[in-house]
Order: structure tokens, then sequence, then C-alpha cells
């Protein structure tokens, strides 16, 4: 099949949304744990997360157009703190549910029965039922004019992790700890690893 820009153009929106969604394949599924200064707690799933750095440890995600209510944007403007919860196969259910429209003072933890939990003091809510999250501390977010997007940029503070899934090397096994996938808007996917390689060289 081929898809010309008038074709994809033509589409209805939702159709074009799963198209377009799908093009760029598996990507990760993480809840992202807020909270405002009322204490106010918020949890969304994101697909956009992407590593941004080692040294230092940062990662990117992409939040939506603030032309509604964006919550969890909304939060991190306010309290420069939020955690990165990995899916697993036990809550993909419950995590894809976040993404309905709750009301500001509706939790998104109780709507769904995940359990916040709150770590080493740090402001922000994790997923108590996440087996890899992370807490990330704001550095700089950028607003993207070309589609009214959000980058939002933030340093690694604190990670927990099973203790099963982090190799001598450092490398932490994503399958071991049940993480799924996500393709489109609405396809979870369970993985399959074929293989480390070894570090390339010529």
């Amino acid at each position: 099949m081929h898809f010309t820009k008038d074709r994809i153009n033509a589409l209805d929106t939702r159709t074009r949304a799963h198209f377009i969604n799908s093009l760029s394949g598996f990507k990760s599924a993480n809840l992202i744990g807020t909270q405002d200064v009322q204490g106010q707690t918020n949890l969304s799933i994101v697909s956009s997360v992407i590593h941004l750095g080692a040294n230092p440890p940062l990662v990117g995600m992409i939040i939506r157009p603030h032309s509604v209510a964006r919550h969890t944007f909304e939060n991190i403007l306010q309290t420069s703190v939020y955690t990165i919860n990995q899916v697993n196969q036990a809550i993909y259910s419950q995590a894809h549910q976040t993404s309905a429209r709750y009301d500001r003072n509706e939790s998104e933890f109780d709507a769904t029965g995940l359990t916040a939990e709150y770590l080493m003091d740090f402001q922000a809510p994790f997923v108590k039922q996440s087996r890899l999250k992370y807490s990330v501390k704001l550095v700089e977010h950028q607003h993207l004019a070309v589609n009214g997007t959000e980058l939002v940029i933030g340093e690694i503070i604190d990670v927990y992790v099973d203790d099963n899934a982090v190799e001598a090397d450092g490398f932490i096994d994503l399958h071991a700890i049940d993480t799924v996938a996500i393709t489109g808007l609405d396809s979870y996917h369970t993985t399959v690893k074929l293989a480390r390689l070894p570090y390339a060289k010529k």
C-alpha cells in the first residue's frame, strides 16, 4: 500500500492518529506520577519517554499540546519533580485507563486501583506495582512551535528496580520484570529477548 501525504490527510482524525502513532514502532509504556502543591495526585500513561544521556542521566518525554488541561505537565511545572514508572504485564490495563480524562480533583491512582507510594521523601508519588521506577527532577522544558507539544527534560535522581533485573555489567533486563511495550495508542505487547550482541567494532 502507498499512502501519499494527501491520502494521509484525507483519513478521519482517529484513523490518522492510529496510523501515524504506529509508524514509530514499539515504544516504552510508562506511568508518570505527579502531585500538585495541594497534594492532589495524578497519574498518566506516556509512550514518548526517551533516553537523552547517561552523564548526567537525562530523560525526555513529549507532552501533548496544552490546549486543554494537562494535569501532568501543570504539576511538573509547579513542583519540578515527577516519577517515571514502567508498565508491566500485571498492570497494563490499569495503566491504559489513566489516559481517560479525569477531573483535576480525581486521582488516577484511586480510579484505577494502582497504589501511590512515596520513597526517600520524594515529593512525587511512585506506582507501587511498577517493578522499575525512578524519580526525576525537571531540568528544562521547551515548547515546540511546530505542533504545540512540550518537550520535558529531567535528571534521574533515584532508581528502584527488582534485584533480578540488573546484570553484572549494569544492563537492565526488562524481559525479566515483564515490562510491556506499546504501539499506536492502545496496543500492548510482551517481549521476547533475541540476544545481546557484543560491542560492534570494525
